[in-house]
């Protein structure tokens, strides 16, 4: 089993191949490759106009709309400065420019920035209800921000909400299969049990069908509007401000804005695991069978002064 990384492996390897031999003077050729993410997310490293050296990295994601409502241009803005395009590359969101005649001697951090890409554009919402919270604790009285429903699957929404103690993150996911809503549990058992090992943990909770009150009111995917031949199961993470401090948001929003693709990997990685297992165990069964054949009957055998008899 494979660890999932925050970052896109794929295009990072591709730039860094690319900015290596254009660095050591090889002659540059032509990148045209097309990369699928997780919740349908889509990457394109093209060359502009044909120009082998300029490398563009643009991204498409569904939901990109959503984001912009809460700051996904300016953090990127932010983030990405001039490699920014004002126009993306047609069928995409936001396209990011590599001149490769001006790079720096230490390429690594624009290639670690371009892997983020799709991580960069999922903060701008955490960021945004991060720092309401720090309002509202210091201010109560701060205002109140609309929640956020972003739905970053065709049956499936994340819902982000803030109050002067809290951020609540809610995950509705659908499980195509009775089975996975139990191996689900299993998982969610685990996190409970890891709080108490770990004070410092959020509070996760899980519940199947019925969805949680916050979901009330919304456009989030609830029971009401999913497909009835699917199980729908609702992920609540409980985000407190040692969680969503500016020391540490950072690592929470890498974590938790893959934490839907975690758990449905890590359900298949398990049922992969059971099916190997029962087949070995099968096998293994199968050879004890076939040592434990009993013997002919009716076996035609000879005595010593060679007379044949049969013994039944």
């Amino acid at each position: 089993m494979i660890l999932l990384e925050t970052n896109n492996k794929i295009v990072e390897d591709i730039l860094r191949v690319k900015f290596s031999n254009h660095k050591a003077g090889s002659k540059a050729d032509y990148v045209d490759a097309t990369v699928a993410d997780f919740d349908g997310v889509l990457f394109h490293l093209s060359n502009p106009a044909g120009d082998k050296s300029k490398i563009r990295l643009s991204i498409a994601l569904k939901f990109y709309r959503e984001l912009q409502d809460h700051g996904a241009d300016e953090l990127l803005k932010r983030e990405y400065g001039e490699l920014l395009e004002a126009t993306p590359e047609e069928m995409y969101n936001v396209s990011i420019l590599f001149d490769m005649d001006a790079l720096p001697e230490d390429f690594e951090p624009l290639v670690k920035k371009a892997g983020l890409l799709k991580r960069n554009c999922f903060a701008s919402v955490f960021e945004k209800y991060f720092e309401h919270q720090a309002k509202l604790a210091e201010n109560p009285e701060g205002g109140d921000l609309k929640r956020a429903v972003i739905h970053y699957r065709d049956d499936e929404t994340m819902y982000v909400e803030a109050s002067h103690d809290r951020v609540t993150v809610i995950f509705s996911t659908i499980f195509k299969d009775e089975d996975d809503v139990v191996i689900g549990k299993v998982f969610m058992q685990e996190f409970k049990e890891g709080r108490k090992a770990s004070h410092t943990a959020p509070q996760v909770l899980f519940s199947h069908r019925e969805p949680p009150r916050e979901l009330q009111n919304t456009d989030a995917m609830t029971g009401d509007n999913i497909d009835i031949s699917h199980f729908g199961g609702y992920i609540t993470f409980v985000l407190f401000p040692r969680h969503t401090s500016a020391q540490a948001r950072d690592n929470t929003i890498n974590l938790i804005h893959m934490f839907r693709d975690y758990l449905h990997y890590h359900i298949k990685c398990s049922k992969a695991y059971i099916h190997s297992r029962m087949r070995a165990k099968t096998s293994d069964l199968l050879k004890v069978l076939n040592r434990a054949r009993p013997e002919t009957k009716n076996v035609e055998k000879k005595t010593i002064s060679g007379r044949t008899f049969t013994r039944t």
